[in-house]
């Protein structure tokens, strides 16, 4: 019997239902990972953070709790209808539950922008308003130290890629079938009928390219897992659980259990039952392990008897979860060798291991998974121009735009250079086709990569990168709102509040009206409107910042027009500039601000959560450590992964 037949023989279904306890088992796990619920903590708290906490206190009930009865409770409490589902009275009983770390962080935001309360209602003072903003430096030091619960999740389309690849030796693209999925924060946990067909057949493509038939030459993953005995002498249940327990050990990236092995054990039973070869039936095991759990999820250990709430994770968890966050595949053999040695955990080698992996080019998978999600640029390979007034904008001139940002975000990780060049850095990588849309045309040729030296101060860093602006534009025009959201939220960590519903886009204004105005002018009219006036007097004069680039990140100094670029704005704290070289050093001179950001953003990758409570606390204590050393690249990640929230976890109660 063929290998695909037996998908579908009664018998090969008896051994995929056999594996289900495996799944059954998972969605335990699933349950009390992603459940919320009270739970005790490894330590208390320092002298010093309970002071801060009682301070906390304090600040809520003498500033917060007030301003939020006078001024927000009218209209968002406990009654139906709540305005905007907008809730403050579960709030005010205990403001420093993780639950409400959203909540806070737009009410803040929503307060700065003047668009609450409305202005139909009494309005707080200036001294009132910059109080209620001051509540989230407080309310971090209400929420007790804990790690958080540890994600379960499944393997990402890349980091399931990856892993083949390093687990058989067979190309990346034997994975290009199964649908993209955003990474970062929020990763999709499910598996539906469908994915586990599509699992099930890359695992038969798979086998197809690395385990041949009975009689045909043994290849290396067979020489790997079989040992030095011949296929022949696989015979034994000894030996076969010995091939068991070495396969498992690599693709469930940890040892297995003897359950785990006795399942296995079942579904080779169950193929030689049905007339399989021992090595056909070998394959078969291996196909099960494919399409398990314990491949296709990164799992925490096992359930820990003990009487803490929060414990280390085990070494082997803790080599795929730093395998996957810096190289985004399986842990190598250095890394399983230091986990067998109970060693890993170790800071000083666990910080050895970050400066090793970041030597290595499998670290473009911090930019892959991380950076490009962080800038926004995840689908500008993808992205659409008007052909008519972009002819240039090819899948390839695309590719090369992402591939710059890339490149530049590499070299200051492996470098090791500080944040803040990401900004004001005074290099870049050029092809002749992105060289064309710089306007630097003699710097490079043909389609090979060539490190340069900017010579315009309004370029270097991101800001000035066409791939960046063509990603903060729309397919026929620059958009100053875009690019405003972009720089507050994606480099300041700017909450920005929500746009209201039903605000006409400019397209929409009336075309005679608006013919002889500028994009600006245009932009500003959106200022009239007292609903849209508060957030576009914020955001716009940002984006006028980065006027003098079209929509593809060309320099110009008319609009489409011929009306002169006014690029003069402002910051929210009042900073002025009057272009993209002033902007980009008031953006450079906030550096605590910028890496506080990337810091959060990148823990939160790290963890596959958003980051809420004690985090905040965690991130104080990282920026102290990476500000001693200049903010930079190599030491920002090294205090992620030694971090509490990266080393421990939280266990839950049982229910």
């Amino acid at each position: 019997m063929s290998d695909a037949a037996f998908d579908t023989d009664p018998v090969a279904i008896a051994c995929r239902q056999r594996l289900l306890p495996g799944w059954a088992a998972l969605s335990v796990l699933l349950g009390w990972a992603l459940a919320t619920g009270a739970a005790g903590h490894a330590q208390e708290p320092a002298a010093g953070l309970s002071a801060r906490r009682a301070q906390a206190q304090d600040y809520f009930r003498k500033q917060v709790a007030p301003f939020i009865k006078s001024y927000c409770l009218e209209c968002h409490q406990n009654r139906r209808p709540t305005e905007a589902g907008v809730n403050f009275s579960p709030a005010l009983k205990d403001p420093g539950h993780a639950a409400f770390t959203e909540l806070w962080k737009k009410a803040v935001a929503r307060v700065a922008a003047h668009d609450m309360p409305p202005e139909d209602m009494e309005q707080p003072s200036e001294e009132q308003r910059d109080a209620f903003r001051q509540w989230l430096e407080h309310v971090k030091y209400l929420s007790p130290p804990d790690p958080g619960p540890f994600i379960i999740r499944r393997l990402t389309k890349r980091e399931y890629g990856n892993t083949l690849r390093d687990l058989f030796g067979v190309p990346v693209a034997i994975a290009e079938d199964l649908p993209d999925e955003v990474s970062g924060e929020g990763y999709l946990n499910s598996v539906s009928p469908m994915q586990m067909e599509q699992f099930l057949e890359i695992a038969n493509r798979v086998l197809d390219l690395v385990w041949p038939e009975q009689g045909a030459p043994p290849s290396e993953v067979q020489r790997r897992w079989l040992g030095d005995q011949p296929i022949a002498a696989i015979d034994s249940p000894e030996e076969v659980r010995a091939f068991a327990a070495r396969a498992a050990r690599q693709i469930y990236r940890r040892p297995a259990s003897d359950d785990e092995i006795d399942v296995l054990m079942e579904v080779f039973a169950l193929g030689k039952q049905n007339g399989l070869e021992d090595i056909a039936a070998c394959r078969l095991m291996v196909k099960a392990m494919l399409v398990s759990p314990q491949f296709l999820f990164i799992t925490p250990a096992s359930v820990v008897a003990s009487e803490q709430s929060v414990v280390p994770l085990d070494d082997y968890q803790l080599a795929s979860r730093l395998s996957y966050f810096l190289w985004g595949t399986m842990p190598d053999d250095a890394l399983m060798a230091l986990a067998d040695q109970g060693r890993l955990h170790e800071p000083a080698t666990l910080a050895a291991q970050v400066t090793r992996m970041l030597q290595d080019p499998r670290r473009r998978a911090i930019f892959d998974g991380f950076g490009a999600q962080w800038l926004g640029v995840t689908d500008l390979p993808q992205r659409t121009f008007d052909a008519e007034q972009f002819p240039q904008m090819t899948a390839e001139l695309r590719q090369s735009m992402y591939d710059e940002i890339r490149l530049v975000f590499d070299t200051v990780v492996g470098e090791n250079r500080s944040l803040v060049e990401l900004i004001d850095g005074d290099f870049t990588f050029l092809n002749a086709d992105l060289a064309g849309i710089y306007g630097w045309e003699e710097l490079a040729a043909g389609a090979q990569w060539q490190r340069v030296r900017v010579p315009d101060p309004n370029r270097g860093g991101v800001l000035g990168m066409p791939g960046v602006l063509a990603a903060t534009s729309f397919p026929t025009r620059t958009s100053p709102v875009k690019r405003g959201v972009w720089v507050l939220e994606r480099l300041l960590g700017e909450v920005v509040p929500s746009p209201p519903p039903d605000v006409p886009a400019l397209e929409n204004q009336d075309a005679q009206a608006v013919a002889h105005l500028t994009l600006r002018e245009r932009t500003e009219l959106h200022r009239t409107n007292p609903v849209c006036a508060n957030c576009h007097r914020m955001l716009d004069p940002i984006g006028f910042g980065l006027e003098n680039f079209d929509a593809i990140g060309r320099w110009r100094d008319a609009d489409a027009n011929g009306q002169p670029i006014d690029a003069a704005g402002e910051l929210p704290d009042g900073t002025r500039f009057s272009g993209p070289r002033e902007l980009k050093a008031a953006i450079a001179s906030r550096r605590e601000a910028f890496v506080r950001n990337f810091v959060r953003r990148l823990l939160a990758y790290a963890l596959c959560r958003r980051l809420e409570g004690y985090d905040e606390v965690v991130v104080d204590d990282m920026m102290q450590e990476i500000a001693e050393d200049d903010y930079r690249m190599q030491t920002v990640i090294r205090a992620v992964v030694t971090s509490y929230p990266f080393t421990h976890r939280r266990i839950e109660e049982e229910r």
